[in-house]
């Protein structure tokens, strides 16, 4: 039973948002009650993981947080001679996500690291999974690392990206803003928590429009960019090289 998140349940005085030790604790609340679809995200990723992946290639999870992506993905592999690349810049979440591989059993080696995705070496890859990791990046450094990740992809390979979505306009963000803070809401969250929590991301968590994701990575070589989910402002999209 995962822990409940009471992070900003308190007034505080609200400090830039980290994956500390504390968020580690709580995470996977904090993640089923603030993104809608969450868990369907995640299971489809596998699945798309498992139609994708080449024989003898990596699928890599950059951004792995605690591995959700990363079990997903192990459980849907067919394909022989695979493996996966989990990689995080939080110590606390690796420390968790090597603890949580641990406990289900699979032929499929996984390989934990502790590093910054934007430095990490990328080859011989049918599979890239980023799921709600690009908003951390600074947007200067997107394209770049979308880059990178294309030219690491085999021919017929796939970026697999889900990202929170700024709306195309200011009206239409607003909307979207009000209609995830009542889903929030819905799953048991104060206003003082919305706000603090909101307060606490903003300097964090830079979004980018539908159609900004797409055209960069159009721009980068994909040659197909397909958006398969989306519930208010949550996205998730697959792009084949």
């Amino acid at each position: 039973m995962s822990v409940k998140d009471s992070i900003y349940a308190a007034e505080q005085q609200v400090k830039d948002f980290t994956f500390d030790a504390n968020v580690v604790e709580v995470f996977p609340d904090m993640i089923e009650r603030s993104v809608p679809g969450y868990a369907t995200i995640v299971s489809t990723l596998g699945k798309l993981a498992g139609k994708y992946a080449q024989p003898h290639t990596r699928l890599y999870d950059l951004g792995c947080s605690l591995g959700a992506v990363t079990l997903s993905m192990r459980r849907n592999l067919t394909q022989s001679g695979c493996e996966i690349v989990a990689i995080d810049n939080s110590q606390a979440m690796v420390e968790r996500c090597r603890m949580h591989l641990q406990g289900f059993r699979s032929a499929v080696p996984v390989d934990v690291q502790l590093g910054d995705i934007l430095d990490a070496k990328l080859e011989n890859a049918s599979v890239v999974a980023m799921n709600f990791t690009m908003q951390f990046i600074p947007p200067e450094q997107r394209h770049a690392l979308l880059t990178r990740i294309f030219n690491a992809l085999k021919p017929g390979g796939v970026l697999l990206l889900s990202e929170k979505l700024k709306g195309e306009n200011a009206d239409v963000d607003e909307l979207l803003i009000d209609l995830h803070h009542d889903f929030k809401r819905a799953n048991g969250y104060s206003e003082l928590e919305i706000s603090q929590k909101r307060t606490a991301i903003e300097n964090v968590m830079r979004t980018d429009t539908l159609s900004a994701h797409i055209e960069r990575l159009q721009d980068v070589g994909f040659s197909q960019t397909q958006v398969w989910y989306q519930c208010f402002n949550f996205c998730s999209m697959v792009a084949i090289k």
